[in-house]
């Protein structure tokens, strides 16, 4: 495995960006492949309020866990953005659904195909999973959350300035592009839906929002894997999980 940290000039965000990317060893997958033309399934893994793009690799052993699966992991820095194209700020949004999948695969040897392209993430990082997935069924086959904080609109009606900044009040973000429970109407609708990986702790704060989430998905008949036990909303929690959902994702080569 290759552990690579880029810094790179955002367009979208006028502002420097960095990502960690792992990247499986070149190998010839089949007889008189050329390995540099060889495409790697890549899971983006997205993080949480409080942290940034190297979160994933110090808090876990997310490259020791994936040198099996042959997949390659790219794991950018939003700040406290929720993915979001704040209200008074930064595209944050356009900047994780466009302009980061290009630049990634510019630089890097990533599959664009469909059936290669998977999303992840805890917390903040579970909503931005989950709303890249359900925005662009067409981009990824499987997206999972963990822990996530799925409903927005609930954030809102609390006393929380910070996302007041990034989203506005609740009302606008009712029923809108940022509304999870709304994207996953849209998408019961169309012929294109991603598989949907969901856990929480039964002691996290949120863990009331993830079962409203829950029976909302599967009351539109999306396909949901849902898993809960005793966890608060903690890294140990986290770690267990990503080895459940790199299990979980639909590699059609499987591991090595």
């Amino acid at each position: 495995m290759a552990l690579i940290h880029c810094d790179f000039f955002s367009n979208v965000l006028e502002l420097c960006c960095s990502m960690t990317l792992i990247l499986p060893e070149p190998k010839v997958r089949k007889l008189g492949t050329n390995p540099r033309r060889v495409r790697y399934p890549v899971l983006f893994l997205l993080h949480g309020l409080s942290d940034d793009h190297t979160i994933w690799q110090r808090r876990t052993s997310i490259e020791r866990y994936v040198d099996e699966y042959g997949l390659a992991v790219v794991m950018p820095a939003v700040h406290r953005s929720f993915y979001t194209d704040t209200t008074f700020g930064y595209r944050y949004w356009t900047f994780i659904s466009e302009e980061l999948p290009m630049v990634a695969r510019h630089l890097f040897p990533l599959s664009d195909a469909r059936e290669n392209n998977f999303v992840a993430g805890l917390s903040m990082g579970g909503y931005g999973a989950f709303k890249l997935a359900l925005s662009y069924p067409n981009r990824f086959t499987a997206a999972a959350s963990l822990s996530g904080a799925l409903n927005i609109a609930n954030f809102l009606k609390e006393d929380w300035p910070e996302g007041k900044f990034i989203f506005g009040n609740y009302r606008q973000t009712r029923g809108g592009p940022n509304d999870l429970f709304a994207l996953a109407n849209k998408v019961a609708q169309s012929d294109v839906k991603p598989r949907l990986f969901q856990c929480c702790g039964t002691e996290d704060f949120l863990y009331q929002d993830n079962l409203l989430f829950r029976d909302h998905a599967r009351k539109l008949g999306l396909d949901l894997t849902y898993e809960e036990s005793p966890a608060t909303h903690e890294w140990g929690y986290w770690d267990r999980m990503i080895q459940k959902v790199l299990d979980w994702l639909p590699l059609r080569e499987g591991r090595k």
